[in-house]
């Protein structure tokens, strides 16, 4: 019953907010991990506050790693600012996010046993995928990404030749 309620909120908040693709993406996500996590309803209350406090630092974190690393792109147009500083920072900034995983792991193991975190991870990495497939596919039209010819690739599909023509 939790779940088909976080699900039909999700699609919901999702349908109020069509021009907002972050905020569809994770409702879509949180529908995909109801589907695939199978929580129990007593699990479903412990999950999902964590998980929503633990996305929260996530993003935060991927948000500060982002900002340096155009700081240092920005360095590098530029000419100006210590770029050894500014390396230092990068590297500084997704340690922080990678420790950020870590802790969420463990977070994670205090509510739900090991074989639903493991099944947890196999769904994150599952919807990370089809994100990208759907990311490519979508962008693949224009001709910029997507399963079209690569730069240096040839245009045109190879020929088959039959053998004695």
């Amino acid at each position: 019953m939790v779940l088909l309620a976080l699900i039909l909120a999700g699609t919901a908040f999702a349908q109020n907010h069509k021009g907002n693709w972050r905020e569809k993406t994770r409702a879509d996500k949180v529908a995909f991990l109801s589907t695939e996590l199978e929580l129990s309803e007593a699990e479903a209350q412990a999950f999902w506050p964590v998980y929503n406090e633990v996305e929260a630092t996530r993003r935060e974190a991927f948000k500060l790693s982002s900002e340096a690393c155009k700081a240092l792109k920005k360095a590098l147009e530029s000419g100006e600012g210590d770029i050894n500083a500014l390396l230092d920072d990068y590297i500084r900034k997704r340690d922080e996010a990678r420790d950020t995983d870590k802790a969420a792991i463990e977070r994670y193991k205090k509510v739900l046993s090991a074989e639903k975190v493991a099944k947890y991870v196999l769904a994150e990495e599952n919807f990370r995928h089809r994100q990208i497939g759907k990311v490519r596919d979508d962008n693949g039209k224009d001709g910029r990404f997507g399963n079209g010819p690569r730069p240096g690739q040839n245009r045109q599909p190879a020929k088959l030749h039959k053998k004695n023509q």
